[in-house]
C-alpha cells in the first residue's frame, strides 16, 4: 500500500482555519462525498464516533482522524492543512495543522491498519511535514505526500 493508491490528488485541501473538530471533520467529510463518492454525513458521523473513543492528534501538529464505513471498496484518504492550527485535544497537547483522514470498509481490517502505519510513519518525518507546512499548492502537497520516500505499508 501506497499514498498513490489511497489519496486522490483532489483529496487535498489547504484551508485557512476550522473553528472546531466537528467543523474539521465536515470538511473532511465534503473532500470524501466530492472525490470519492462517500455520503458526507456518513463520513462526519463515523470520524466523530471513532475520535469519541480517543482523541486523533498524535502530536507534533498531526492528527490521523480516521474511521471504518459500510460499502467502501477500499481504503480512501484525504488530507487537510490549516493554516491556523486547531486545539485537537492531541496527546502533546500542541495544536493541529496537518490532518490525515483515513476511511476504511468496515471489514477492511488489515489493509486499515496498513494505511493508518503508512500516515503515521511519513508523518512522523520531521522534512515532510516541514515541506507540507510550506506549501499552499494541493499538487505540489500531493507530490511530497506521493513521493516522500518508497514507504511501504507492513
Amino acid at each position: 500500500m501506497d499514498f498513490m493508491t489511497i489519496l486522490h490528488p483532489g483529496a487535498i485541501k489547504v484551508l485557512g482555519s476550522v473553528t472546531s473538530k466537528r467543523r474539521l471533520f465536515q470538511s473532511l467529510g465534503e473532500v470524501a462525498s466530492d472525490v470519492y463518492d462517500i455520503s458526507t454525513s456518513a463520513a462526519v458521523d463515523a470520524l466523530q464516533d471513532r475520535e469519541n473513543l480517543g482523541p486523533t492528534g498524535v502530536g507534533k501538529g498531526v492528527a490521523l482522524p480516521h474511521a471504518r464505513l459500510p460499502g467502501l471498496n477500499g481504503v480512501s484518504a484525504v488530507f487537510i492543512r490549516t493554516e491556523t492550527p486547531l486545539d485537537f485535544s492531541a496527546v502533546d497537547r500542541q495544536p493541529v495543522d496537518l490532518f490525515f483522514g483515513l476511511f476504511a470498509p468496515e471489514e477492511a481490517g488489515v489493509d486499515h491498519l496498513k494505511a493508518l502505519a503508512l500516515v503515521s510513519r511519513t508523518m512522523r518525518d520531521k522534512d515532510i511535514c516541514a515541506k507540507l507546512r510550506a506549501n499552499d499548492d494541493p499538487s505540489i502537497l500531493h507530490a511530497i505526500l506521493t513521493e516522500s520516500l518508497p514507504r511501504q505499508a507492513a
